[in-house]
C-alpha cells in the first residue's frame, strides 16, 4: 500500500483519510514521507525549532494499527500536524525562540495539543517563530531566519513564521498558531495560505497568555477546509482555561460551501486610519471586494465607526512582554531580542490604572462600536497586511518600500489592519487574494462578529472558491 512521494505531496488532510481508511496508504508512509520532506527543506527555509522523527513516527505506528483494527479516533487520524513553539507537548521542551528560556521538556499537553491527540494527529515538530512572539516577523535569537518558501531573502511573517511557511510547501496538513496582534494572520498572509483567529476562548489556552485577552489561538492551512478541520479540533473545551467555552464545538465544514448571497458586507480598505498601503495591495483587496459582489454580497464601502484601537493593542502587549521578561536578569536580557527587550521596559512604565482603562474602559469603547457595526453588515474586508512581504531580518519596511518614503520608525506603525481585532475579540481570517509587483502574495481580512467563525469560514471558502489560490512552486522550499 504505496504512493509516490509526489502523490502523498498532492493529498490534503481529507484525502490522506480517505486513503488510511481504504488501506490505500499508511500513516506510517504518510509521515516518513513528510518527515523526508521536513527535514530537506530544513537548510532553505528553517521552519522547524524541533523534529523528533522518532518520537514522530512512533505515533503513526499508532495510529496505523488503529485504522488496522478499524478503530480510528476521528476522520483525520494520522494526518499530520505542527505546533508552534510556545505551545506545550508533553515530553519537547517548549523554548519560544529564546535562547535563555528552560531547555527542559514539558510535563503537559497544552490543551490545543491535547485536543490534537485525541483526534489521533501525528505531531511532526515544533515550529519557529520570533522571540516570545513579540514582532509579526520570522527571525529569533534561537533558530534565526525562517525563510518565506515564495522568496527566499524575505521574511515568513510571524509569530507562527514556520507554521505558515509549511502550510505554504504542504509540509504537515495542519498547522497549529497563537495570535495576539495579528501572528497567524500574518504569516499566512506573507506565506499565501488560509489562517484564523477564533473568537478569544473559543479554543481554550493553557498556560493564559501574558498578553491575556490579546491572545486567541487557531489553525494555519493550505486550503479553507483544512482551517476549517482543524478549527473544530481545536476547538473542544478544556477545563483548565477559564475564559474558554463549555460548549461543544461544531464541525465548522458543516455549511461551509453555502456562499455568501445576500451576506452584507463592508469593504474598508484602509479602515479609516491607515495612511500607508502599497498600491498593489489596495488595488487587489479592491478586486476582491467586487468578486464578493459578484458572488452576490450586498458590499458597501465603508469603515467602521472606531478609532484606531491599536494604541490599546500595544499598551496592552507591553505590560506583558513586561511580565513575561520578569525573571530575567540582566546577562539573560542581553542574550535577547533587543526589541523586545524594548517592549519590555516600555511596559515597565504602564501604570496599573492604564493597563485597568486599556483592558476595561477604551477596550469596551471598541467592542461596542464594533457590536452596533455589525448590526448592519455581516462581514468586514480589508488588507490583512498593507505590504507583501518585506526584506528578511528587517523590523518594518525599508524606506521607500512599495513607494512609500517612511513606513516607521517602529513596526507597530506599520502592522495597523490586525491588533484592532483582538482588542475587539472578534474571529478574523485572512485568505490569499493576489500577487504584489514582487510576485509574494496579498492577504485579504475576513472579520465576524463574536462567534461567527462559521460564518468568517463561509466567506473565506466561497473566495478560495471563486479565486483558487496561487501555490509556491514546491522546488522554492528545497523539498
Amino acid at each position: 500500500m504505496s504512493l509516490s512521494t509526489t502523490a502523498i505531496a498532492e493529498l490534503d488532510a481529507f484525502a490522506l483519510g480517505h486513503a488510511f481508511r481504504r488501506k490505500t496508504l499508511s500513516p506510517v508512509e504518510a509521515a516518513t514521507d513528510a518527515l523526508d520532506r521536513a527535514e530537506a527543506s530544513q537548510p532553505a527555509i528553517n521552519a522547524f525549532a524541533l523534529i523528533d522523527r522518532a518520537r514522530t513516527l512512533a505515533w503513526a505506528r499508532e495510529s496505523e494499527a488503529r485504522w488496522m483494527r478499524g478503530e480510528p479516533l476521528g476522520p483525520f487520524d494520522g494526518v499530520t500536524v505542527t505546533v508552534k513553539d510556545n505551545l506545550s507537548v508533553e515530553g519537547w521542551p517548549s523554548l519560544k525562540g529564546s535562547t535563555v528560556t528552560p531547555k527542559s521538556p514539558m510535563g503537559y499537553d497544552a490543551p490545543v495539543t491535547a485536543r490534537c491527540k485525541e483526534a489521533g494527529l501525528v505531531i511532526l515538530g515544533l515550529t519557529t517563530m520570533p522571540e516570545f512572539g513579540w514582532i509579526g516577523l520570522s527571525t529569533s535569537p534561537l533558530t534565526g531566519h525562517t525563510r518565506n518558501p515564495w522568496n527566499r531573502e524575505r521574511t515568513a511573517g510571524g509569530s507562527s513564521s514556520g507554521a505558515a511557511a509549511l502550510a505554504a510547501l504542504g509540509i504537515g496538513r495542519f498547522h497549529l498558531g497563537t495570535d495576539g496582534l495579528g501572528s497567524i494572520r500574518i504569516p499566512a498572509a506573507f506565506c499565501g495560505v488560509p489562517g484564523i483567529k477564533a473568537t478569544y476562548g473559543r479554543v481554550p489556552a493553557y498556560p493564559i497568555s501574558v498578553m491575556g485577552e490579546l491572545a486567541h489561538l487557531g489553525p494555519i492551512a493550505r486550503d479553507v477546509r483544512e482551517v476549517a478541520a482543524l478549527l473544530t479540533i481545536l476547538s473542544g473545551p478544556d477545563h483548565r482555561d477559564p475564559m474558554a467555552w463549555n460548549t461543544p464545538a461544531p464541525d465548522y465544514n458543516i455549511g461551509i460551501d453555502d456562499g455568501v448571497r445576500r451576506l452584507r458586507v463592508a469593504y474598508s480598505p484602509r479602515l479609516g486610519f491607515v495612511e500607508k498601503i502599497d498600491p498593489a495591495v489596495e488595488k487587489a483587496v479592491a478586486s476582491a471586494a467586487a468578486t464578493f459582489a459578484a458572488m452576490g454580497a450586498i458590499v458597501d464601502e465603508v469603515d467602521p465607526p472606531m478609532e484606531d484601537p491599536s494604541p490599546i493593542a500595544w499598551d496592552i502587549w507591553n505590560a506583558g512582554a513586561s511580565l513575561a521578561l520578569k525573571s530575567f536578569g540582566a546577562a539573560e536580557r542581553a542574550a535577547m531580542d533587543p526589541g523586545l527587550v524594548a517592549c519590555a521596559e516600555t511596559g515597565a512604565g504602564t501604570s496599573a490604572a492604564d493597563l485597568i482603562d486599556a483592558l476595561l474602559y477604551r477596550r469596551t469603547k471598541a467592542v461596542v462600536a464594533m457590536a452596533e457595526f455589525h448590526q448592519t453588515y455581516d462581514l468586514l474586508i480589508t488588507p490583512t497586511m498593507p505590504t507583501g512581504a518585506i526584506p528578511l531580518g528587517a523590523d518594518l519596511p525599508p524606506a521607500g518600500f512599495a513607494g512609500v518614503s517612511e513606513w516607521g520608525p517602529l513596526w507597530t506603525d506599520w502592522c495597523r489592519f490586525t491588533p484592532p481585532f483582538n482588542v475587539t475579540q472578534q474571529p478574523a481570517g485572512t485568505v490569499p487574494c493576489g500577487l504584489d509587483a514582487d510576485g509574494l502574495p496579498i492577504g485579504l481580512q475576513i472579520i465576524g462578529w463574536r462567534r461567527q467563525e462559521a460564518m468568517v469560514l463561509r466567506a473565506m471558502r466561497a473566495f478560495e472558491s471563486a479565486r483558487p489560490f496561487a501555490r509556491v512552486p514546491v522546488s522554492h522550499g528545497g523539498a
